[in-house]
């Protein structure tokens, strides 16, 4: 699957099964519902592939502080690009992981 197949899934109620949770967060926020994604990740908090991803949510809501302590986690600069390159950037790597 890549990026414009995983987003064409979006008019379901459910993400695609057998994604990783990451993908299944990153599903959530691109349909808008940032709590169900942010509690996704906060279920992987130690994981710091999911700390690119809780730095992406927290961005969505506008709390670059935190933000900036995910990224941070993550070993990564805060991002300088548009949320939608972010989240197209994002779900392009744990698509490419969920081949694995």
């Amino acid at each position: 699957m890549n990026v414009q197949e995983f987003e064409s899934t979006m008019s379901r109620n459910t993400p695609p099964s057998g994604l990783s949770p990451m993908l299944d967060a990153l599903w959530f926020a691109r349909k808008g519902d940032w709590e169900r994604a942010h509690a996704i990740v906060q279920e992987h908090e130690n994981d710091t592939t999911s700390a690119l991803v809780h730095a992406y949510l927290h961005r969505v809501e506008g709390d670059l502080s935190n933000a900036g302590y995910w990224y941070r986690r993550a070993g990564r600069k805060p991002a300088e690009i548009t949320l939608d390159d972010e989240w197209k950037a994002l779900t392009a790597r744990f698509l490419e992981e969920n081949k694995e």
